[in-house]
């Protein structure tokens, strides 16, 4: 009787450390589709800003620093793809804040404004912005839980037995994307 009961008590023991691991694997996967789902986002905008700035060029001729700036910062924020979420997200928020000036700097162009296409570039950005920081919720959200996952206990100790660690949350760091733009003539 009394091994039956030590090996029922195994099994148990069994069924809940792979209940554990399957709980990992599946925030790990949560992890990568949030990730995933930030990486579409920023390669639309990135493949956008190239045809928004060839379009506001022709209006603002004097503009040049500032256009040159964006598309510096978006080939920075493009080399930064294969980087980890920490230098992935400052080369991003970078790129953030110059859009953010060129939209305060093409409020006072009335020929802008006036332009459909560039209206169109516009918002088609603003809808990239905002799914940009719907996937980096959920992104944050996987993060949350799969370090909660491996750094409570008892599944630490599945987690650190099969390798399991935490992730980085993709956070903007930048000063440049909290702040409003400033725009002097």
């Amino acid at each position: 009787m009394t091994t039956w009961i030590i090996l029922g008590i195994v099994v148990l023991i069994a069924i809940y450390a792979i209940s554990l691991y399957n709980k990992l694997v599946k925030n790990r996967q949560m992890v990568n589709e949030g990730w995933s789902g930030i990486d579409v986002q920023l390669k639309r905008r990135s493949n956008l800003i190239p045809n928004l700035l060839a379009a506001v060029k022709g209006y603002m001729a004097h503009e040049k620093d500032l256009l040159e700036d964006i598309t510096k910062m978006r080939t920075k924020a493009d080399g930064a793809q294969n980087e980890g979420p920490e230098t992935r997200a400052k080369a991003e928020g970078a790129l953030s804040g110059g859009l953010l000036k060129l939209f305060a700097v093409m409020e006072n162009y009335p020929e802008l404004k006036a332009n459909e296409n560039i209206m169109e570039f516009q918002n088609s950005l603003e809808e990239i912005e905002d799914q940009i920081q719907l996937s980096r919720r959920y992104y944050n959200g996987a993060v949350r839980n799969m370090n909660v996952s491996v750094e409570s206990f008892p599944s630490n100790l599945i987690a650190n037995q099969f390798q399991f660690r935490s992730a980085e949350f993709f956070e903007i760091d930048s000063k440049h994307s909290r702040e409003l733009p400033k725009v002097e003539f």
